[in-house]
């Protein structure tokens, strides 16, 4: 095979002469053609850029300026102080995120790699964050340093969940997603108890192009720069690696070495960005992914030497652009304010949708099933381990009661019951039973969403939160606090369930294309979700303080405010839900086997399945209408169920119900009583006791399939 392959592959001299001369001359013509398309969209990028600001100079008066043709003071003003360091922000962030993206995407062989897909761009926004809380006044270069430190660390964590025998780019992208959730998470929670000390960080973090004068970027300039070019110099190594780890090896290269140096500076160049303009999201997916689309007809650009300043190229033109087109919507004075990576990570939500359709899934369609499924005491006396969760439940609900910022007695618990309470026990208690009701019931109404996806799709990593749903309800909720300040609690419901209708068609139309692929699920929420996101921190930087601080405590899952009638919606769709599944359990247990035991058995899947998906989104919307967002409920509860009763339906929903309600009870008075009279959002507890379990998880099934 060996030598057939070799003499096919070895044309004859004269043919060798005929043939490449015009490949080799089609090849640098292909290469002029794409050098000049991306340079000149870079440079109608860098020139309307220029035109662009609050003041009244257009490109003339620049121009004069800087050909010394006319006096131009306040020309020289503008330029030097205002446009020009937000240009070279714009140049700097986007060749290292360009760079750094391509370089990422080289090691590990997978074109959805990126310092975002890899959490590289979050364990930087909380390093300099903690930074910030404590007060530590710190230059731009300790800031790159230190935004180093935070990336690497959450690189090499998802590098390590990622990486193996089964690697897929749906792994890596899981993985960094739950990561940068966790992280996110507290992030989140540094913003909300240091208020003064982290003011501005909130928009800086979804990636601004601001500066205050050119010392910033010229000071990281000289780092990222020589960063770019050792890394440019590993390209023939990436090039290597594109071969496969063993003819690498055979080759002589050291791949250890070669993949730590390379992810350390494309980290490194990360960190520059982070420390310049915040985290500008998903520049380092799209503009490497978008050169190699391009290398199918351009031959040179899938040698790294050549990709990497391309990518370079593309991702300043990327970052102008979408600086551009901001300013041009919302006017250069207030498209200024608003930050440039909300419209790269609409772009980049995009491309994850779009790579979903062809990606490699990486897990078995059988998961679920083989996961580890009852404890000895769950198979025996189910109806034993059931009342434990319910006193567990029962005892976390008293807790909620008595604890917070002031602590109360059961016996005045009894006095309020008794009407004979002092005016002080009164307010408490109106005010703590109604949000330790909210608590349980929103846990109960994700959990049990979290199941039944779970169950329908066959995917155990499915989870509201994960798919985009619980943040497009999210998003719909904002609109309506936000265009209609003190909307009543219906409008507030409308417009979440009109969020979680819409991210669920989005994400199970688009996975059903070919069957219910578990990976393109998983792909089309999360990009579902940062989309999402995405337009939320729009909405929020566009608004006033007051509604900004208030909207941003209610996304992090706070049950601050609630009253007895938010909880109605709750307590009617969770009886309808205990109706529906009580005479579709079986169903279910026989859906979580496969396709066709199912049908055979007379169930039609397709009319199941859309049935127990419309009841999870319904489920996810009043829970996030009634409390705001919270994350890991849905995969976590359901996975505790399964391990400790097994995986009948008619016994593992009703204990995801309650350790669903445990859960988020529990976060909310750990948030209520930790920090008092300080709180922290339930949500966000949540997600960091959900994201240890998720990478654990992620693990297992790593080690499963190795």
């Amino acid at each position: 095979m060996a030598t057939a392959t070799g003499s096919t592959a070895q044309p004859r001299s004269g043919e060798r002469g005929r043939n490449q001369a015009p490949s080799r001359g089609w090849s640098a013509f292909a290469m002029a053609g794409a050098a000049t398309a991306v340079g000149v969209w870079l440079l109608v990028a860098v020139f309307w850029h220029l035109t662009q600001g609050t003041a009244d100079v257009g490109l003339s008066e620049l121009w004069d300026h800087l050909t010394g043709a006319g006096p131009a003071d306040q020309a020289a003003a503008v330029l030097t102080q205002s446009r020009m360091p937000r240009l070279g922000a714009g140049l700097l962030v986007g060749s290292a995120l360009g760079i750094a993206g391509a370089a990422m995407q080289g090691v590990a062989r997978n074109p959805l790699a990126s310092p975002d897909t890899t959490g590289v761009n979050a364990g930087a926004y909380l390093a300099l964050t903690v930074v910030a809380a404590f007060g530590i006044p710190l230059g731009p270069l300790p800031g790159v340093v230190v935004a180093f430190s935070g990336g690497i660390v959450t690189a090499a964590l998802v590098i390590s969940l990622s990486t193996g025998a089964n690697a897929s780019a749906v792994r890596l992208v899981l993985a960094g997603s739950a990561i940068t959730l966790g992280v996110s998470s507290i992030t989140s929670v540094l913003l909300l108890l240091f208020p003064w000390e982290t003011q501005g960080l909130f928009a800086w973090g979804a990636g601004s192009l601001s500066q205050h004068g050119p010392g910033t970027v010229l000071s990281v300039l000289p780092v990222a720069a020589v960063a770019a070019l050792v890394l440019m110099g590993f390209g023939r190594r990436l090039d290597l690696l594109q071969l496969g780890e063993d003819a690498a090896r055979s080759l002589g290269m050291h791949l250890g070495r070669t993949r730590t140096i390379a992810v350390c500076l494309a980290v490194l160049l990360a960190a520059c960005a982070v420390t310049v303009s915040g985290p500008v999201g998903f520049v380092g997916l799209c503009a490497p992914l978008l050169m190699r689309l391009a290398s199918r007809w351009v031959r040179p650009m899938r040698r790294h030497r050549v990709l990497m300043p391309m990518s370079a190229v593309s991702g300043v033109a990327l970052v102008l652009s979408a600086d551009v087109f901001l300013r041009a919507v919302f006017g250069p004075v207030s498209g200024v304010t608003v930050p440039t990576g909300v419209v790269t990570s609409l772009i980049g939500a995009v491309v994850i949708i779009l790579l979903a359709q062809r990606s490699r899934t990486g897990l078995d369609t059988d998961t679920l099933v083989t996961l580890r499924a009852g404890t000895a005491l769950g198979r025996r006396r189910p109806g034993v381990l059931l009342s434990l969760a319910g006193l567990v439940l029962a005892g976390a609900f008293v807790a909620a009661v008595l604890l917070g910022d002031s602590t109360i007695l059961l016996g005045d618990v009894a006095n309020w019951l008794a009407s004979r309470a002092s005016p002080r026990v009164d307010i408490i208690l109106d005010t703590r039973l109604p949000r330790a009701g909210a608590a349980v019931l929103a846990g109960i109404c994700l959990a049990l969403a979290g199941g039944i996806v779970q169950t329908t799709t066959r995917n155990p990593l499915a989870d509201p939160g994960l798919l985009g749903v619980s943040a497009s309800a999210g998003l719909g909720a904002v609109l309506v606090l936000l265009a209609v300040p003190g909307a009543p609690f219906v409008l507030l419901l409308g417009g979440a369930i009109a969020g979680a209708v819409l991210a669920g068609g989005i994400v199970f139309v688009l996975a059903a294309g070919g069957g219910m692929d578990q990976a393109r699920m998983v792909l089309v929420g999360i990009g579902t979700g940062a989309g999402a996101s995405a337009i939320t921190t729009l909405l929020l930087v566009r608004t006033d303080p007051w509604n900004q601080n208030k909207a941003i405590t209610w996304l992090g899952g706070s049950t601050y405010g609630v009253v007895w009638q938010h909880l109605i919606p709750m307590v009617v769709l969770v009886g309808c839900a205990a109706l529906l599944l009580t005479h579709t359990a079986r169903d279910l247990d026989l859906v979580q086997v496969d396709e066709t035991t199912p049908q055979i058995l007379g169930i039609n899947i397709g009319a199941s399945r859309r049935r127990h998906i419309a009841l999870a989104i319904a489920l996810t919307a009043v829970a996030t209408a009634s409390i705001g967002v919270i994350a890991f409920v849905g995969l976590v509860a359901p996975h505790a169920a399964r391990m400790l009763i097994g995986r009948s339906h008619r016994l593992m929903l009703p204990l995801t119900a309650l350790l669903g309600g445990t859960l988020v009870l529990v976060a909310d008075t750990l948030g209520r009583a930790a920090i008092a009279p300080g709180q922290l959002p339930a949500g966000l507890v949540t997600a960091l006791i959900g994201t240890p379990y998720f990478l654990y998880l992620l693990w297992r099934m790593r080690a499963d399939r190795s």
